[in-house]
């Protein structure tokens, strides 16, 4: 006999119905003080579980609000990338399983598109690991290449994952913060934040592991120089450190900068990854494709962590995403190739981010490269008595945005140690890959801004 559809949702009728069949505590409760503590967490993920992207990205989820916080795209992707998704989702071959280290036409796709860059062959089969997104090349690197005592080299402001998955190893994050010039009469850039060299050289020692790399950087917008990137790779190779490059944002970079890869120096193939990202490269975050590209020794050891927890990737996704890198792989050299239009079509967004938030009293650092702004909102004297004294100040005010202006954006304190937070909390990370119509309603709230202060 069945049960009614609204039977079964009655979470009432329900549980007493499972307590009469389950002995033990399967509900959830623990049934003595012994069954608590053996349902308690495991140690490595010991403090781990705060996440501000839950609590910032519930706020955001209000149809009322303007999201400019979450680093998603709200601009369609290039036709060419759903199109051949279309097409693959097709094929009846390309709905099962593939290769788990990678789908045979991606890798292949990856090292063609790679090799213009590097000095050296890369093996798409030793050389290339496909992942769940760029944390998934993040997270089996740290896995797979650092070990618990290891020290790991964090460059702030950092991107949140970081530091929680080194601490999950049982290694020790040693940080570094990027630094401001003084700057007077001119614009504020995103490449007056350095590092100081030999603020640099005492963080590396014999317990060094590694050191991670972020360019461009988010939520700075910082492009590594050529200089800067050789001082890093000059302590990599004295101190034998491996360096994990995180490159998703490599296509987005402005008038006036170059990306380098630290990889190409000479040293520095032998000791990195370096990670790429589908989702930033043809603004399809939700297909979470990434890669890591490093010499087989290393990758080896990734493959031994993804193929004993996520074993592959989807295969339609993969498939669609070689056919499009194929696509502009040929036609790299045209203005209509995605890896160009892009950020040309982000310049301009990033322009009149810039513009908006200036009109409003602030000053932007104006980002080289990816697609984030961050400006001190401390000029605009919220008045933030009603929020929560024990939070940082870009929390509370970005809460207060989000509920009396209705318009969102992201703590940059979020993407600090706990020591470093004063140094970075009156900053706040706004997104600029949004449709004009977006950012439309973003400049009727600053301009109702303005018109209230003045």
């Amino acid at each position: 006999m069945f049960l009614a559809p609204r039977r079964l949702c009655s979470f009432g009728s329900s549980a007493k119905f499972l307590k009469t069949i389950y002995p033990s505590n399967i509900l959830g409760l623990p049934t003595s003080a012994k069954m608590s503590l053996k349902l308690k967490n495991a140690r490595r993920i010991e403090g781990l579980d705060s996440n501000m992207w839950v609590e910032f990205t519930k706020l955001a989820a209000d149809p009322s609000v303007v999201n400019l916080g979450q680093g998603l795209p709200d601009i369609s992707p290039p036709i060419h990338v759903k199109e051949e998704l279309s097409k693959v989702a097709a094929i009846d071959g390309m709905n099962q399983y593939t290769r788990g280290f990678g789908h045979p036409s991606l890798v292949t796709a990856l090292s063609c598109l790679y090799e213009k860059f590097y000095p050296n062959k890369i093996n798409p089969n030793k050389e290339i690991l496909v992942t769940v997104g760029a944390y998934g090349s993040l997270f089996s690197a740290i896995q797979g290449l650092i070990d618990e005592g290891d020290e790991v080299i964090i460059i702030m402001p950092f991107f949140d994952c970081y530091e929680p998955m080194v601490r999950m190893v049982g290694a020790t994050p040693v940080f570094i913060p990027l630094r401001s010039k003084p700057v007077d009469g001119k614009k504020w850039s995103s490449s007056d934040w350095t590092l100081d060299p030999q603020e640099l050289a005492s963080k590396f020692s014999s317990k060094t592991k590694a050191i991670i790399v972020n360019t461009p950087h988010n939520p700075m917008g910082k492009v590594y120089t050529k200089e800067e990137l050789q001082v890093i790779a000059d302590l990599c190779i004295k101190y034998d450190t491996l360096c994990i490059s995180d490159e998703v944002y490599e296509w987005l970079v402005y008038t006036g900068n170059k990306h380098f890869k630290i990889a190409t120096f000479p040293g520095m193939w032998e000791r990195t990854i370096t990670i790429g990202s589908a989702g930033k490269t043809f603004s399809v975050t939700g297909w979470k494709l990434g890669w890591s590209i490093g010499p087989s020794y290393l990758i080896k050891h990734l493959q031994t962590v993804q193929q004993n927890t996520i074993y592959t990737c989807a295969t339609p996704l993969q498939e669609a995403l070689a056919q499009a890198f194929w696509i502009d792989i040929k036609r790299m050299d045209d203005p209509e190739c995605y890896f160009n239009s892009l950020p040309k079509e982000l310049e301009v967004k990033r322009d009149r981010m810039v513009r908006l938030l200036e009109s409003v009293g602030l000053r932007p650092i104006v980002p080289d490269g990816g697609y984030f702004i961050i400006a001190d909102v401390s000029l605009l004297d919220a008045d933030l008595s009603e929020m929560n004294n024990n939070e940082p100040y870009d929390y509370k005010f970005v809460k207060w945005m989000t509920k009396n202006k209705k318009l969102s954006a992201i703590p940059v304190s979020a993407f600090c140690n706990s020591e470093a937070k004063l140094q970075f909390e009156k900053f706040v990370r706004f997104c600029f890959i949004k449709k004009d119509s977006t950012l439309d309603a973003a400049e009727e709230i600053f301009k109702a801004w303005k018109n209230q202060k003045s």
